[in-house]
C-alpha cells in the first residue's frame, strides 16, 4: 500500500477523534458554559448536520481544484474549527467551531476514498479504502478514550488544541506524500450530478444509511443500556465502547480484503448477521459478558459494510464518482441520527432500555434487502445489456458451399 494512504488514515484518525471525543466531554463543556446536558448535546447534533449538508456542498466547490490540493483545504478547515472550539469564550462560537470543522468531514472522506482506489490498482480499490478508515476506527479505540482522559484531567480544551495539531499533521502529511493528480478532464458538476440518476447509487446510499443506522441505533444508548441492564459501572463504559472500536478496526480491514473478491456476499452475510446480533442483543444486554461479546460483534459486523458500501458507489458513479462518493459519507451521519430519533422514541415509548436493539435490527434487515434487490436489478439489466448487444452483433458470413464432382 503506497505511503500517501498514511498520511489519509493520520486526517482520518484527526477527523475521527473530533467527531466522536465530544460525547465524553459533554458534562464539563456544559458546566464551563453554564447549559444544561441538552443543550450541551447541539454540539453532537450539530456536527452531524454539517457533516450531512457540508459533503455536497464542500465537494462541488472543490470541483474546481485538483483534489490533493482540496484536501488540503478540508484538512485546513478542519484545524480552523478545532481551534476555533478550543477558545471559544462562549457556547455559540464553541458551536460555530464544532460546524466548520464537520464541513471538512464528509468532503474529506468521500474525495479521500476516490484518491485512496486512484492510488493502487483497481483489484486492490476496496483495501486501500479500508486503509484510510482505519485511522477512524483506530480513532475510537485510542483517540477518543485517551481524548476523554486528558479532558477530564487538563481541561477539555486541551482535548482539542491536540486534535488540532492532529490536523496540522495530517495536513503536512498531504502535502508531503500524497501525488498531485489533477481532476479528469471532461469531469463537470453536472457529471457528478447525473451519477445521482443511477439506481445502483441511491439503493447503495440507502444501505448505508440502513446499515450503519442499525449500528448506532444501539450504541447511542449503549451508557444506559450497560448500566441498567447488564449491571456494568458507570466506569466501565469507556471500555466497552474500546471493545466496540476494536471491533471497528477488525470489521474494516476484514471488509476492505474480501470487498475487493466478493462484494455483493460479503455484504449479504455482514448486514444478515449484523441484523441478528442486534435481534440477540435484547437478550444478551442482560449480561455483562455477553453484552460485551455482542457490542464487540456490533462493531466488527457494521463496519465490514464501509468499505464494499463505499465501493460499491465508487463503481457505479465511475466517471465521476467524488460527489456520490462524499454523500454517502453523510449517508453515513444521516443514518447515525435516524437511528438515535427512533431508538429515543421507542424508550420513551416505555418498550424498555433494550427496545432499541430491536429498532437497529429492522433497518440492518431492511438494508440486506436493498443489497439483494440490488443484486437483482443488476443481473437483469446485464441479461438485457447482453440481449441486446447479441441482438446487434452482425450474423456470421455463410459458409460457401462445398463443391460438387
Amino acid at each position: 500500500m503506497p505511503l500517501a494512504l498514511l498520511a489519509l488514515a493520520i486526517g482520518a484518525f484527526g477527523i475521527g477523534t473530533t467527531e466522536f471525543v465530544i460525547m465524553g466531554l459533554l458534562p464539563q463543556v456544559a458546566s464551563d458554559y453554564g447549559v444544561s446536558i441538552p443543550t450541551a448535546g447541539l454540539l453532537v447534533t450539530g456536527y452531524a448536520l454539517g457533516v450531512v449538508l457540508g459533503a455536497p456542498i464542500m465537494t462541488v466547490l472543490g470541483t474546481r481544484f485538483s483534489r490533493k490540493r482540496m484536501l488540503m483545504v478540508l484538512m485546513g478547515l478542519f484545524v480552523v474549527g478545532n481551534l476555533m472550539s478550543a477558545v471559544a469564550p462562549g457556547f455559540g462560537l464553541m458551536l460555530t467551531g464544532r460546524v466548520v470543522a464537520s464541513l471538512a468531514h464528509g468532503a474529506f472522506f468521500g474525495i479521500g476514498s476516490v484518491v485512496a482506489a486512484d492510488l493502487v490498482a483497481p483489484e486492490k480499490k476496496a483495501g486501500a479504502i479500508a486503509m484510510m478508515f482505519t485511522g477512524l476506527t483506530v480513532a475510537n479505540v485510542v483517540g477518543v478514550p485517551m481524548g476523554t482522559l486528558v479532558g477530564q484531567s487538563l481541561g477539555w480544551r486541551t482535548t482539542f488544541f491536540i486534535v488540532a495539531a492532529l490536523g496540522v499533521a495530517g495536513l503536512a502529511g498531504i502535502a508531503k506524500l500524497v501525488p498531485d493528480m489533477p481532476k479528469p478532464e471532461g469531469v463537470r458538476l453536472r457529471h457528478e450530478i447525473a451519477a445521482f440518476r443511477n439506481v445502483q447509487v441511491l439503493l447503495a446510499m440507502a444501505m448505508t444509511v440502513l446499515g450503519f443506522g442499525g449500528v448506532f441505533a444501539a450504541i447511542t444508548y449503549i451508557a444506559p443500556m450497560m448500566t441498567e441492564a447488564a449491571g456494568y459501572a458507570e466506569g466501565s463504559v469507556t471500555w466497552l465502547l474500546v471493545l466496540f472500536g476494536l471491533g471497528m478496526v477488525g470489521g474494516n480491514l476484514i471488509g476492505g480484503k474480501y470487498a475487493d473478491r466478493r462484494l455483493m456476499p460479503l455484504l449479504y452475510v455482514s448486514l444478515g448477521a449484523l441484523a441478528l446480533v442486534l435481534a440477540l442483543f435484547t437478550v444478551t444486554a442482560h449480561h455483562k459478558i455477553a453484552a460485551a461479546v455482542s457490542i464487540t460483534l456490533i462493531g466488527a459486523l457494521g463496519f465490514a459494510t464501509v468499505p464494499p458500501l463505499q465501493k460499491r458507489v465508487l463503481d457505479q458513479a465511475s466517471g465521476a464518482p467524488t460527489l456520490a462518493s462524499a454523500v454517502n459519507i453523510g449517508a453515513f451521519n444521516l443514518g447515525n441520527a435516524l437511528s438515535a430519533w427512533l431508538g429515543g422514541i421507542v424508550i420513551a415509548a416505555g418498550l424498555g432500555i433494550t427496545a432499541p436493539n430491536w429498532v437497529g435490527a429492522v433497518l440492518a434487515a431492511s438494508a440486506l434487502v436493498l443489497a439483494v434487490l440490488s443484486s437483482l436489478l443488476e443481473r437483469r439489466d446485464g441479461r438485457r445489456t447482453s440481449r441486446v448487444v447479441t441482438k446487434a452483433a452482425p450474423a456470421p458470413a455463410a459458409e460457401p458451399a462445398a463443391a460438387h464432382h
